[in-house]
């Protein structure tokens, strides 16, 4: 957090007095607060938000601010990011908000659900433009009215799991699993619809499953561990960034007791997990930044805005991890095609950037 944030905090109460004031002769309505630079070109402000510190989420991160600056020079703009991180805590997170508004940002983008509600609430008087990210849910935790019309000031990309998908491949790879292992953060508003669906598919097929959750990396070793003396077949996390932030300290318990660990996104089976499955996150990225550049130079209606969503059909599996559990990885691979768009493999490290090395 900057050095300056009192004095941020401070300037937010009076641009938020100005705002409400404004706002009872304006109907609400909000103006571009673009600038011209030194050298003539139009500057945005934009305030990125992310969530937490894990490999997903970076990667959206990086693809946004790598496309956004492309996008700048295609059309003689600049856009000038202000990217902080609010590290999962929602005090910090609202100062931060509160900080993006006093400084008169054009838009904001938020990385995550939390972010993209918090966003969401404390614009929706301003006006102020809000671009999602990596938001699983959006319909049902309220942040867009609907994917094809989201109404008010928000709209953005949406990391949709289709739990079945990754169930079948659970069964695919071992047909005579009769306990499922459920992981998850139960505060994380991204898991409650994949594991509602999940127990609905279980309970169809009759296969009992057991849950434990966790809020802390911490408490997720210890739900790891329960779930390995419970004797689980394989277990399943949908994009929860609780746990994908611990993967890096619970795969090798895993791998251990001989579990396969399936997850909602790739950054899992980057930290060690056996398969991630679900979209390209670094292609979020800069459909995020599109859709950004395309308000705030275009003159988009985010209200109009469609919420893009993709296909989640890349199954990413973890080669180490796979032979670690006793799995040929060319086996596993031709099982998987038939249910999966593409089937790729990586290695375990703690961040995309770690593989290029």
């Amino acid at each position: 957090m900057k050095k300056n944030t009192v004095k941020k905090l401070f300037a937010a109460g009076l641009f938020l007095s100005l705002a409400l004031s404004l706002a009872a002769c304006s109907g609400g309505e909000s103006e571009s607060s673009a600038s011209t630079g030194g050298d003539g070109g139009t500057v945005y402000k934009v305030g990125i938000c992310n969530y937490v510190d894990d490999a997903s989420l970076n990667q959206i991160v990086d693809n946004i601010q790598t496309q956004l600056t492309a996008l700048g020079e295609e059309n003689g703009v600049t856009f000038d990011v202000d990217l902080e991180n609010c590290n999962g805590d929602a005090t910090v997170l609202n100062q931060i908000i509160a900080n993006f508004m006093a400084d008169d940002v054009d838009l904001m983008v938020g990385v995550a659900t939390p972010v993209a509600t918090a966003m969401q609430s404390a614009t929706e008087d301003s006006g102020i433009p809000v671009v999602f990210s990596a938001v699983s849910d959006p319909v049902s935790t309220g942040v867009v009215a609907s994917l094809e019309a989201p109404g008010s000031n928000i709209t953005g990309t949406s990391d949709y799991l289709d739990t079945n998908a990754i169930m079948d491949l659970i069964f695919a790879a071992d047909p005579d699993a009769d306990q499922i292992g459920l992981l998850y953060d139960a505060g994380q508003d991204s898991s409650t619809t994949p594991i509602a669906h999940a127990k609905e598919y279980l309970d169809e097929k009759g296969i009992e499953y057991v849950e434990r959750t966790g809020t802390t990396t911490d408490e997720v070793m210890l739900a790891a561990q329960a779930l390995v003396a419970d004797g689980v077949d394989a277990v399943f996390t949908p994009t929860d960034n609780t746990i994908m932030t611990a993967e890096l300290a619970i795969y090798e318990t895993f791998i251990d007791a001989g579990i396969p660990h399936y997850t909602g996104a790739d950054s899992f089976a980057l930290n060690g997990a056996f398969l991630g499955y679900g979209v390209d996150y670094a292609n979020l990225g800069v459909e995020t930044a599109n859709m950004v550049a395309d308000i705030l130079i275009n003159g988009a209606d985010p209200a109009e805005t469609p919420v893009m969503t993709f296909d989640n059909g890349t199954a990413t599996v973890n080669i180490e991890t796979c032979e670690a559990l006793g799995l040929d990885y060319d086996a596993i691979a031709e099982t998987f095609a038939p249910l999966c768009t593409k089937v790729q493999s990586i290695t375990t490290a703690e961040s995309f950037d770690d593989l290029a090395q």
